[in-house]
């Protein structure tokens, strides 16, 4: 496969084509740049990866946002997949895995840091106005990041990780196909993560 070859020089897979596809197969295609074998590849493997991640984190809210990111990690980096080197799936899985034993790493750090943090502040005066101005500033940035997604990207991301419903539970209260509203999801979380300046 050439890497260096863009999205663009290549044919995208038809959305007829791309249903009859293994995963092996769609991932192949992911990394040449298509989105009709990247909606059909999230559909089969959205919910293995959302298990796998579960099962390491215990949490399904987080086990949700998790995956999301997991998915999102696997259109930006499919260009990685080889297939000599093993099957799609396990590969996918091996990346859930990977990012859910992180977010547990990152939770226990953060809390060994505030654990650290607090024994040294002991005695020094909280400064409250600091913490408030920079929280408000944050909410504001994350607000106006979300003006700049579409109606349904914000309604989705919204309901999805601040109301904490499922996406199937998203889908049912917009009216909207569950496809679709991951699809708004996957794209929402990967304009806001821009807007953000979110690196990975």
């Amino acid at each position: 496969m050439d890497e260096h070859a863009g999205p663009a020089r290549r044919r995208p897979l038809p959305a007829a084509e791309a249903a009859a596809r293994t995963p092996d197969e769609l991932l192949v295609e992911v990394a040449r740049g298509s989105e009709a074998a990247f909606e059909r590849l999230y559909d089969m493997v959205a919910g293995p990866v959302y298990g796998t991640v579960l099962r390491v984190l215990r949490d399904p809210a987080q086990s949700e946002e998790v995956a999301q990111e997991v998915l999102v990690e696997l259109w930006r980096t499919a260009t990685r997949y080889s297939p000599a080197r093993g099957g799609a799936l396990a590969w996918v899985l091996t990346l859930a895995h990977h990012r859910a034993v992180d977010r547990v790493r990152s939770a226990q750090s953060s809390a060994d840091r505030e654990s650290r943090a607090g024994a040294l502040a002991e005695g020094r005066p909280f400064d409250e106005v600091a913490e408030s101005v920079a929280g408000r500033l944050e909410r504001e940035r994350v607000r106006r990041c979300l003006r700049t997604l579409t109606e349904l990207q914000r309604e989705s991301l919204v309901l999805a990780y601040y109301r904490g419903y499922t996406y199937r539970e998203v889908a049912q209260l917009l009216g909207a196909p569950l496809g679709t509203v991951k699809t708004r999801l996957r794209d929402g979380l990967i304009r806001l993560r821009d807007c953000l300046g979110v690196t990975r």
